[in-house]
């Protein structure tokens, strides 16, 4: 915890993290189950939550969505301080790190996004009789599953 002195603005219950987040309690429980959010407690032993976990739980929101893994969330996520908001070099060097990952899935969806619009446009819909795409199955000789869209 940092060692300047908390003020009450600095503090969110539960209810007002889910709030500010639009995640339910019940997964904000998650997070801080994976270590995601570390919640401070009350001298009723309730859960208080420091304001710069909406930054910390908005981040998990988004990378969810990107796809990335928990685990990959949470490697990025300790990077981060505890007791004190994130700064712009500190988000900064979480975007440098995943940056890759998600040039690679932007890579993928675009790639995939061809690929349909090819295989609907030839007008046969079956990539197993495609004479376009596929002529004499030769996408087989490079492995089984999707090899035009993912290589």
């Amino acid at each position: 915890m940092a060692s300047r002195q908390l003020n009450k603005n600095d503090i969110l219950t539960i209810g007002e993290l889910s709030r500010r987040t639009g995640l339910a309690v019940s997964a904000i429980r998650y997070y801080e189950e994976k270590g995601l959010v570390e919640p401070l407690r009350s001298g009723g032993n309730q859960r208080r939550f420091l304001r710069s976990d909406i930054r910390r739980l908005s981040f998990v929101v988004i990378a969810q969505r990107l796809g990335l893994s928990l685990g990959d969330i949470e490697a990025q996520l300790s990077r981060l301080p505890q007791g004190r908001t994130p700064t712009a070099h500190d988000w900064r060097a979480i975007s440098r790190a995943i940056r890759k990952e998600i040039d690679a899935r932007i890579a993928l969806l675009e790639r995939t996004r061809e690929k349909l619009d090819e295989c609907i446009g030839c007008g046969c819909l079956s990539l197993q009789r495609c004479r376009l795409y596929n002529r004499d199955d030769i996408a087989a000789k490079n492995g089984a599953g999707p090899r035009y869209v993912l290589g």
